[in-house]
């Protein structure tokens, strides 16, 4: 611990030492997100109970308990190195009747939680690489109705330049194009809502978050009749949310010669051509989560949180985390791809267009538009490319 003890620091009301366990302290923003939505999820359900795998130095189970006051969580941690650093930062700041510290493998864990019938109501994988090894076993830890946080940086998968490890790590073709951050979370909730599905649940984003090459969804994790009728929903009602997952699981096509997206569903999947009519047919990725990024409900909830608690303790993190939600909000119901302004001037032979311009002036037009949290230097739209360029060139 002495070395640790050099490497101190605080994020919210979490005080604890580094150590050498990791810690990207530039990924504050993801965790301020998770916290939020446990707290939400407190207040609606009355109790929380956590299971961070891969706890690192415990600064979420701080967290966690300190301000989202979940009730117990169970911190995971497989590298056995970290055990006296783990457990000193967690006694410092927690009582001993809120946590509880184990050194295994997540998956062992995730069983054992199963074996038991012992239901979490927030799970959280912070994972090197992407989280499908442990998706499966998680999804039998998880209690109906709670949540599900994942964390993939294996960004070169999802980004069109290694498309065989695509298919390999997620059932799907991975392409690249001008939208390949928002394909990254797209294709990681598809993955956790083919695997839901294959088990008889459903699961729905409760908010999808891209950092620096980070990917970040939380979903719900519900039965698949649930999601449409309640927990008393018969076959039919189960018929009509399997129908609302295959609308909302398909594959996405870019034409590389005009700029034009579209989604495309499994029965479509070969007639795919562009309006264009170019020689070259689009290029496809898939199959991927082409519903909403995220629930506007639960955004509005987390909004509110932040207010509050922003008002009592003003902080930079505070503004920028209630600037992001914001953002999240507008883009959380729009097509599943965005258009980025290089793009946009590139196709027009013009400069790269003034974003906020190029939003009011689709508004006014009547399209949706707005800014997203995925690009500074992009917009999400339900306008067509070309449109979009031409409206660029106006303001040219």
């Amino acid at each position: 611990m002495k070395a640790g003890r050099r490497n101190q620091a605080q994020e919210g009301k979490a005080q604890f030492f580094v150590g050498e366990a990791f810690f990207r302290a530039s990924s504050r923003t993801g965790r301020d997100l998770a916290v939020l939505a446990a707290i939400a999820y407190k207040r609606k359900h009355g109790s929380l109970r956590i299971l961070d795998a891969m706890t690192g130095c415990g600064v979420r189970p701080l967290r966690y308990v300190l301000e989202a006051e979940a009730d117990y969580v169970w911190a995971n941690e497989g590298n056995v190195d970290l055990r006296s650093l783990l457990g000193a930062n967690l006694s410092c700041g927690l009582t001993c009747d809120r946590y509880h510290i184990t050194h295994m493998d997540a998956n062992a864990a995730f069983f054992d939680c199963y074996q038991r019938q012992d239901f979490y109501d927030l799970i959280d994988i912070d994972s090197f690489g992407g989280p499908m090894p442990y998706l499966s076993t998680a999804l039998w830890a998880v209690k109906l109705g709670g949540l599900l946080y994942l964390t993939s940086t294996d960004g070169r998968a999802t980004s069109g330049h290694a498309p065989e490890k695509s298919v390999q790590t997620y059932g799907a073709t991975a392409r690249s194009h001008p939208a390949i951050h928002e394909q990254g979370l797209r294709l990681l909730i598809g993955a956790v809502a083919q695997q839901a599905a294959a088990k008889g649940l459903a699961a729905y984003p409760v908010f999808s978050f891209y950092q620096g090459e980070v990917n970040r969804v939380m979903v719900r994790v519900t039965r698949r009749s649930a999601e449409t009728a309640g927990p008393k929903a018969g076959p039919k009602a189960a018929d009509r949310s399997g129908s609302q997952f295959e609308s909302h699981y398909g594959f996405l096509a870019y034409c590389h010669h005009c700029g034009h997206f579209q989604t495309v569903l499994w029965k479509k999947l070969g007639r795919v051509v562009c309006p264009c009519a170019a020689a070259d047919a689009p290029v496809v990725s898939g199959p991927m989560w082409l519903g909403p990024l995220h629930d506007s409900e639960t955004l509005t909830n987390m909004q509110h949180i932040m207010i509050e608690h922003h008002a009592q303790q003003p902080s930079d993190s505070g503004v920028h985390c209630q600037e992001l939600l914001a953002m999240m909000q507008a883009e959380a119901t729009m097509p599943p791809y965005h258009y980025t302004l290089a793009e946009i001037g590139r196709r027009g032979k013009m400069d790269i267009p003034p974003r906020q311009s190029l939003i009011e002036k689709l508004q006014q037009q009547g399209f949706q538009a707005t800014r997203t949290h995925l690009s500074a230097q992009a917009i999400k739209t339900n306008a067509p490319i070309a449109r979009c360029i031409q409206l660029a060139q106006q303001l040219s």
